[in-house]
C-alpha cells in the first residue's frame, strides 16, 4: 500500500473563495462637461476680444524700417589753389570748431602780399608826383599865356607897320603863326591840368587814403592777405574728421578735400509710405530702435514732415506724364528728433533704425456695431426707468 496521505479536503473546503480585483471609478462626467462648456464659451469670446482689440488699435501705431541716423556733414573745400603743406588731423579724429585741418603752401601768396604792400606804399609817392605835375603844369599855363599875350602884341605891331609899308607880309605871317602856336600851347596845358586833376579825384587836397589809386592798391593788399588766411583751413563745427587728405595733394578752389561729420544734434530720417501718413502730425511721440543696439530704445518726436516725396529730389525724377505710367506708392521723408541721454550708446551717421510713431488715432467701431448701440442703450434706459418707479 502507498504511504501517501490523502489531502485534507475538510480544511480546503472551509477556506473562503478569493475576492475579485477592484476596478477604478469612472471619470466624473460633470467635470468633463464643465471644461467643455468653458472652452466652448470663453474661446470664442477671447477670439472676438482679441480681434476687436487688434481692429481698434491697428491704426494707432505706424512703423517703418526705412529709417537712418542723420547729422550735419560739412564738405571741406579749399578756397585757393596749391599743394597741401601740412595735415593737422588724423582719420576719425574728433575736432573742435576752428581747429586747423590742413594748410596749403603759402609761399606764392606771401610773394603776392609783399608786392601788394609795395604797391600800396608807392601810392603816396605817386599822388605827390601828380600834385607836383599839376603845379608844374599850372606854371606852364601861366608861361603860355604870357607868350600868347606877347605874340598877340607882336602880331598887332607888325600888322600896323605893314599897313604903312614899313614891314613885309612875311613878317606879318610869321607873327600870326607864333600867336596861334602860343594860343595852342595854352589849350594843351589846360588839358594836361584837367588830366592830372582827374587822376587826383578832382580835388588836389583830398587825402591819399581817399584817392582811387590808393583804394585799388588797398583792395589788392586785402585780397592777398585774405589768400594768406585761406591757406589755413579750419573745422566749421565740432565733429569727426573723415576722408583726411594726404600730404602734397594738390587742391583747387571749390574742390572737395575732406569731410567733418557732426557728432551732436543728430536726427532720424524716416521714409514712410504716403499711405501711412494719414494720421501722422508734427509733435507726435516716437520710439526708435537701432539695428546696432537692438536692446536699446530711444524716445523722440516728429520734428517735421517733408513737403515733397523722395522721388522729387532724385537725379532722374519719374516721368508720370508718359504713356508707360505705373502707379508706385511714394515715400515721404520725416525728420525725427531723438532724445539722447548721456549714458546712451553713441549714434553714428547712416545707422539703420526702426521707427514707430504713436498717432493716438482710435479706429471707430464697425457700422453694424454702431447701429446696434442706440437700441441697446434705449432698452437699458427703459429698464432703469421702470426700476426707479
Amino acid at each position: 500500500m502507498s504511504d501517501e496521505k490523502p489531502p485534507n479536503l475538510s480544511a480546503t473546503a472551509s477556506e473562503p473563495p478569493a475576492a475579485p480585483a477592484a476596478s477604478p471609478p469612472p471619470a466624473a462626467p460633470t467635470r468633463r462637461w464643465l471644461v467643455r462648456s468653458v472652452l466652448l464659451t470663453a474661446g470664442p469670446l477671447v477670439v472676438v476680444a482679441a480681434g476687436a482689440y487688434a481692429y481698434l488699435t491697428s491704426g494707432r501705431f505706424v512703423a517703418t524700417d526705412n529709417a537712418y541716423v542723420k547729422a550735419d556733414v560739412a564738405i571741406v573745400s579749399a578756397q585757393i589753389a596749391g599743394p597741401i603743406a601740412t595735415v593737422a588731423v588724423r582719420e576719425n579724429q574728433r575736432v573742435q570748431q576752428g581747429d586747423i585741418l590742413f594748410t596749403i603752401d603759402d609761399r606764392p601768396y606771401k610773394v603776392s602780399l609783399d608786392r601788394a604792400k609795395a604797391q600800396l606804399g608807392a601810392i603816396n609817392d605817386l599822388v605827390e608826383s601828380f600834385r607836383a605835375s599839376y603845379r608844374q603844369a599850372t606854371e606852364q599855363l601861366a608861361l603860355a599865356r604870357t607868350n600868347a599875350l606877347y605874340e598877340q602884341h607882336e602880331y598887332e605891331r607888325l600888322s600896323s607897320l605893314a599897313e604903312r609899308n614899313l614891314a613885309s607880309g612875311i613878317d606879318v605871317d610869321e607873327a600870326r603863326h607864333k600867336r596861334d602856336v602860343a594860343n595852342q600851347e595854352i589849350a594843351v596845358t589846360e588839358q594836361a591840368l584837367a588830366q592830372i586833376r582827374a587822376r587826383l579825384g578832382g580835388d588836389l587836397d583830398r587825402p591819399v587814403t581817399e584817392q582811387a589809386a590808393y583804394l585799388a592798391a588797398k583792395a589788392t593788399l586785402d585780397a592777398a592777405a585774405l589768400d594768406i588766411e585761406h591757406t589755413l583751413v579750419h573745422a566749421p563745427f565740432n565733429g569727426i574728421a573723415s576722408k583726411v587728405p594726404t600730404l602734397g595733394q594738390y587742391v583747387a578752389p571749390g574742390g572737395a578735400v575732406m569731410s567733418v561729420v557732426a557728432d551732436r544734434n543728430m536726427w532720424i530720417e524716416a521714409n514712410y509710405k504716403e499711405t501711412d501718413l494719414t494720421h501722422v502730425a508734427v509733435g507726435q511721440h516716437v520710439e526708435v530702435t537701432l539695428d546696432t543696439y537692438p536692446d536699446q530704445t530711444w524716445q523722440g518726436k516728429v520734428d517735421s514732415i517733408s513737403q515733397a516725396t523722395g522721388a522729387e529730389f532724385s537725379v532722374l525724377p519719374a516721368q508720370n506724364a508718359t504713356g508707360n505710367w505705373v502707379k508706385v506708392t511714394q515715400r515721404i521723408p520725416l525728420r525725427i528728433a531723438v532724445d539722447v541721454r548721456g549714458d546712451d550708446p553713441e549714434l553714428r551717421v547712416g545707422m539703420s533704425a526702426n521707427v514707430s510713431i504713436d498717432t493716438g488715432y482710435q479706429r471707430p467701431a464697425p457700422s453694424f456695431v454702431r447701429s446696434l448701440l442706440p437700441s441697446r442703450l434705449g432698452v437699458a434706459a427703459a429698464a432703469s426707468a421702470r426700476d426707479g418707479q
